[in-house]
């Protein structure tokens, strides 16, 4: 059972859910699974019969759970949605998933709003692991084959090499197409392997722009086309309250740590950047509380890795080294002028976690093991 289930069999008694996540993270397993012997139907988009049964809207009305998966490619999901919902919820309940960011794609006239919850699901963490995975052993398949579940359960590199650029070409040539302007998908992919070997670098747009002959305009635009598809997650400068601020390019990472073309410091950084955002996600749609993830540079090019802001408020700095024990300058410097909560340096091969004060020197297996 994967950690949103619970939440979301709530949920579903009271309003629709919509579960969002990146390709092949487990949604449509986890909305089988909440059939758990009740009637219901599942539904894909992308079926050509499933298609035609979801507009004729062809279930018993003793199907207790509908489940429609990518039906966001349908131009006129939302009304559809809306008006089915606003129909038949006192027969069934509902729930829709996507490969794409559902808030996003809400396209006609009127609102959703009131209707539904909405979840993000994402790979797997140390925070969450399947039964008979050690956390050592987890941690060592995060850092090779990634946390999505086929790679992860399979823990077999070559197969996982196989499996990514299967999923990297079903996303850029099928799902882009399908939600996206973008006609360019040879350059597309140019782009998305540059993004890959600059993980936890700033991305400066016209860099990438002028090797791959685009504008740095289109750039942005495919950034952005990404971030809405689920590959990527993109964290931008926060520079309230921080002397000698600046503001910088983005830095970009994966949902899988797999995606990474790089060191080991650069794969762990991504894995530590997942798992944060996958606590405040969870936080965040779990409480109603808006939680970010940022990271944190001034003019003297002392940075931080990651900040967590909640309600615009800095809570929880977090540096990540892959082999440095020693306290970051830059860790310390900032942990005193801006006085979070808690600031920490995770350290991917510590083996004798300390604290100083409010700073805390901790394994992978501390922090990054707890969702909430």
């Amino acid at each position: 059972m994967r950690y949103l289930t619970p939440f979301i069999q709530k949920d579903l008694k009271k309003k629709m859910v919509f579960l969002g996540g990146p390709r092949q993270v487990g949604k449509t397993t986890l909305a089988k699974n909440l059939f758990d012997g009740h009637s219901g139907r599942y539904f894909n988009w992308d079926l050509d019969e499933d298609r035609r049964n979801i507009l004729e809207k062809k279930w018993h009305d003793s199907d207790k759970l509908l489940v429609f998966d990518e039906i966001h490619k349908f131009p006129r999901w939302k009304n559809w949605v809306k008006g089915l919902y606003d129909t038949q919820c006192d027969r069934h309940q509902f729930l829709v998933t996507g490969s794409a960011r559902l808030d996003v794609y809400r396209r006609g006239g009127d609102s959703l709003l009131g209707r539904y919850h909405y979840w993000r699901l994402h790979p797997f963490t140390l925070s969450e692991t399947p039964k008979g995975v050690a956390p050592h052993d987890a941690y060592r398949r995060l850092m090779t084959v990634g946390g999505f579940p086929e790679p992860f359960l399979d823990n077999d590199e070559t197969e996982a090499r196989r499996w990514r650029r299967e999923r990297f070409d079903r996303i850029l040539k099928e799902d882009i197409r399908d939600l996206e302007s973008i006609k360019n998908i040879q350059t597309l992919s140019l782009f998305v392997d540059a993004l890959r070997k600059r993980v936890g670098s700033e991305i400066v747009l016209s860099n990438i722009a002028q090797d791959l002959q685009v504008s740095p305009v289109t750039l942005k635009k495919w950034l952005e086309a990404l971030e809405r598809m689920y590959l990527l997650f993109v964290l931008r400068p926060w520079t309230k309250n921080i002397p000698r601020s600046l503001q910088k390019p983005p830095k970009v990472y994966f949902f899988d740590s797999g995606d990474v073309i790089g060191d080991e410091g650069a794969r762990f950084e991504n894995l530590v950047a997942c798992h944060l955002l996958k606590k405040l996600n969870f936080l965040e749609d779990r409480d109603g509380v808006r939680r970010e993830l940022y990271y944190i540079r001034d003019k003297d090019g002392r940075e931080v890795d990651f900040a967590i802001i909640e309600d615009g408020q800095l809570r929880e700095l977090v540096e990540a080294k892959f082999a440095d024990g020693q306290v970051s300058k830059s860790l310390t410097y900032f942990s005193e002028r801006l006085n979070p909560s808690v600031s920490r340096q995770i350290v991917g091969s510590l083996k004798n976690p300390f604290s100083k004060g409010r700073l805390h020197v901790e394994t992978p297996f501390m922090s990054l093991a707890e969702l909430a």
